[in-house]
């Protein structure tokens, strides 16, 4: 059985420190490697349609153009490519602007050490990956949409996920919920990313 080649990413980032950080993480792991790096969303862009990538990895704010500007170019001209949003913003309307442009991950920089490799991973795999502050975002919008009578998903939520939407809500880890519920930390984030999609 042959290994599965690296997953491709492409770092966009108007910080060469940044960039420099963000790359020593992602190349230190065996199935990551840095193929291409961008300054701005329009270099982004370009790098994308002339490199073969997986994954780009794109900070919100960049001069030219701005990393949300190139996720929707990027969704418009390469559908099959999967795109986190890296940046120091936790803001709930840069988020949803995020999914709205196509990103299937958002990312703090503040927490990229711990956080970015597994959102690399979730996002190849076609699972969402987001901070727990948006998770309590998207919960907020959730229960103002049912409370308002604007009716629930299409797809309603089972008890767990119901259980595990409530400790999101009041802050707890993935860890944490799997301890309280009695079932693995990898079982909740699966939980989470069926929410996400639900909600």
């Amino acid at each position: 059985m042959s290994a599965r080649p690296p997953i491709r990413v492409l770092l966009a980032d108007d910080h060469t420190l940044v960039r420099r950080g963000v790359r020593l993480i992602l190349d230190g792991e065996p199935d990551l490697t840095v193929v291409a790096e961008a300054g701005d969303g329009a270099e982004a862009v370009a790098a994308a349609r002339a490199t073969e990538v997986d994954l780009a990895v794109l900070d919100v704010a960049m001069p030219r153009m701005t990393g949300l500007q190139a996720a929707r170019e990027l969704s418009r001209r390469l559908p099959e490519l999967r795109i986190l949003i890296l940046t120091m913003y936790d803001n709930e309307q840069y988020f949803f602007e995020a999914l709205k442009a196509g990103a299937c991950g958002y990312v703090l920089k503040s927490v990229a050490d711990r956080d970015l490799v597994e959102a690399c991973r979730a996002a190849v795999r076609d699972e969402p990956f987001i901070y727990p502050g948006a998770e309590r975002a998207l919960v907020r919008s959730y229960l103002d949409r049912v409370q308002g009578g604007g009716g629930l998903p299409e797809r309603p939520i089972t008890e767990r996920e119901e259980e595990i939407l409530k400790l999101v809500a009041e802050g707890h880890t993935s860890k944490e919920i799997g301890e309280l519920l009695f079932i693995s930390a990898k079982t909740v984030e699966r939980h989470r990313a069926n929410l996400l999609q639900k909600l």
